[in-house]
């Protein structure tokens, strides 16, 4: 299982809402998409998480902080969803992690790494996948496309280039 989150931050199963989701993505980078692409993209995946972060929390499990900032009350004790992912799949043999975005003000704290390791653990333990690989049977075929700066967070944790044996590709809209 993936290492501890950092004080405050709390991991999810299920979907942020739709707005939140289209929102995430873009500031993450990723293409922009409309709150109906969003709800059709939730009710189409297998799996999904997300990880709230709550400052107030974070100050009240590090005991440093709490005692450097008790008269502050600027804190806000609203959650804020700060990153996800998702799995699109057909639940037997074929897995696609989508959507991996963390908020730029978060990245760089494991939050990734910390989803990507949750999926995939949720891939390996739910049946029949865990049945197979515990008989000596098939591995999941679980596959992704990475931009530039996540490929390191991937190839981390086990991804590797499928080329020249298969070549990712995509549909051009004209």
């Amino acid at each position: 299982m993936p290492r501890k989150l950092p004080p405050g931050y709390i991991l999810h199963p299920g979907y942020p809402p739709a707005e939140i989701y289209v929102d995430l993505r873009k500031s993450a980078g990723l293409s922009p998409h409309t709150a109906t692409q969003a709800i059709a993209a939730f009710n189409g995946s297998w799996y999904g998480c997300y990880i709230t972060f709550n400052p107030s929390a974070a100050q009240a499990q590090d005991p440093q902080t709490e005692r450097e900032s008790s008269s502050s009350s600027s804190l806000s004790n609203e959650s804020e969803i700060v990153a996800m992912g998702r799995i699109v799949g057909d639940g037997g043999w074929y897995f696609v992690i989508a959507d991996m975005a963390v908020l730029p003000a978060h990245q760089r704290k494991g939050l990734g790494d910390y989803v990507l390791k949750h999926l995939i653990q949720k891939i390996k333990s739910t049946p029949p996948m865990s049945t197979a690989m515990q008989d000596g049977g098939i591995a999941p075929y679980v596959n992704l496309l990475a931009d530039g700066p996540g490929r390191l967070l991937y190839e981390r944790n086990g991804f590797e280039f499928t080329a020249p044996h298969s070549m990712g590709m995509a549909l051009k809209w004209t």
